[in-house]
C-alpha cells in the first residue's frame, strides 16, 4: 500500500518525463542554425560599431572645423580689439583737449552770463541817470 502512495503522488505535482536525446540529424541542423543565427548577429553588431565609429569621426572632424572657425574669429576679435585700443589711446590727448577746451567753454560762458547781468545792470543805473 505504501508504494501505490507513492506513485500515486498528490494531484497538483507534476510527472517527470524521461529526456530522450534527439536524433543525429536534428542536432546537426540545430547546431548549424545556431551558428549561423549567430554569425549573422555578430556580423551586425560588428556592422554596427564600426557605422558608430564612423559617426564620431565625422562627428569629430565637424566639431574640429567649428572649433578651428570659432579660434579665427576670436583671432580677428583680438585684433580688432587691439587695434581699437591703440586708436583709443592716440586719441586720449585729444579727448583730454576736448574735456580741457569744455572746461574752458562752461568757464566762458558763466564769465558771459555774468557781464552779461552786469551790463544790464549799467544799463538800468544808466536810463536812471539820464530820465534825472
Amino acid at each position: 500500500m505504501a508504494e501505490k502512495q507513492e506513485t500515486a503522488g498528490p494531484p497538483n505535482v507534476e510527472r517527470a518525463v524521461e529526456a530522450t536525446e534527439p536524433p543525429r540529424k536534428d542536432i546537426e541542423k540545430l547546431c548549424k542554425e545556431t551558428f549561423n543565427k549567430t554569425s549573422l548577429y555578430l556580423e551586425g553588431e560588428l556592422k554596427i560599431t564600426a557605422e558608430e565609429y564612423l559617426l564620431l569621426e565625422n562627428m569629430n572632424r565637424t566639431t574640429t572645423k567649428k572649433y578651428d572657425e570659432m579660434r579665427m574669429i576670436a583671432k580677428q576679435v583680438d585684433l580688432s580689439l587691439k587695434e581699437l585700443m591703440e586708436k583709443y589711446n592716440s586719441l586720449q590727448p585729444f579727448l583730454e583737449q576736448l574735456d580741457q577746451i569744455e572746461k574752458s567753454v562752461t568757464s566762458l560762458e558763466q564769465t558771459a552770463y555774468q557781464l552779461d547781468a552786469y551790463c544790464k545792470k549799467l544799463e538800468t543805473k544808466y536810463k536812471k541817470l539820464e530820465r534825472k
